[in-house]
């Protein structure tokens, strides 16, 4: 837990920016939807998300918004209309 704490707390010293990717992203589908970003936080930390995924989570505003879905949170999350192939032929 000690490694955890000090994980996040050079997170809360350097500016950065959110840059998330479908491999990220994916650590959160199974996620308590919907959910606060402290709940979304505690959850990658149980699940063993990587670093990058807290350090997203981390530069959420707080203004104790629920988030419904990682569309809530990456806008541009690809949906299946975003994907070119068509389930009819499989």
């Amino acid at each position: 837990m000690e490694i955890i704490l000090h994980h996040l707390n050079k997170i809360n010293q350097k500016p950065t920016k959110m840059f998330w990717t479908l491999e990220l992203a994916s650590y959160l589908e199974e996620a308590p939807w919907p959910a606060t970003k402290d709940e979304l936080i505690d959850y990658s930390i149980r699940s063993g998300a990587p670093i990058e995924v807290i350090e997203n989570l981390q530069e959420l505003e707080d203004e104790g918004e629920v988030y419904e879905s990682i569309e809530d949170i990456w806008p541009d999350y690809p949906s299946q209309d975003d994907f070119l192939f068509n389930e009819d032929e499989y």
